[in-house]
């Protein structure tokens, strides 16, 4: 920059964020607050053959008035891809081909339903209380992890 002004840091883009846990039975669902600071449980959506969930999912994002969608793509720890990672890519396109211009990043989600279980349990849940709520905890630790990384970098 002239007059040797330092360079402002790059803005995280503002807006809510949709974070999105892909399991082959339900999505788990996470929702950003508009400044994109934290993350929090929205909804837990069945998968079902006729795409209705991605249609409920696309529904969320007109809503919400969200500016991005951010999908975990399940890594092994060895960080290769297996069958998850690729459901969750096939997903995250046939979700991108309903939403428009709303982009959608995957994300690395290596342990985030471990680590949503673990605090869950840390919480008084047990396994059976977590069934209904595990998907959206999951999709909170991804999106609060892509939002945190995202702060980081501005």
């Amino acid at each position: 920059m002239p007059g040797g002004l330092p360079i402002p840091p790059r803005r995280p883009r503002q807006g809510r964020r949709l974070g999105i846990d892909v399991g082959s039975v339900r999505v788990g669902v996470a929702l950003s607050d508009p400044g994109g600071i934290l993350a929090s449980p929205l909804e837990t959506v069945q998968r079902a053959r006729d795409e209705s969930d991605l249609d409920r999912i696309a529904a969320l994002v007109v809503e919400h008035e969200v500016t991005e969608v951010i999908v975990g793509e399940p890594r092994h720890l060895s960080g290769a891809s297996g069958a998850s990672a690729r459901e969750a890519r096939a997903y995250s396109r046939a979700l991108a081909g309903r939403i428009g211009s709303v982009p959608v990043h995957l994300v690395d989600e290596r342990l985030s339903t471990v680590t949503a279980a673990s605090s869950l349990r840390a919480n008084g849940l047990d396994s059976r209380q977590q069934r209904p709520i595990i998907d959206q905890a999951a999709a909170v630790v991804i999106l609060q992890a892509y939002l945190d990384a995202q702060r980081e970098r501005a």
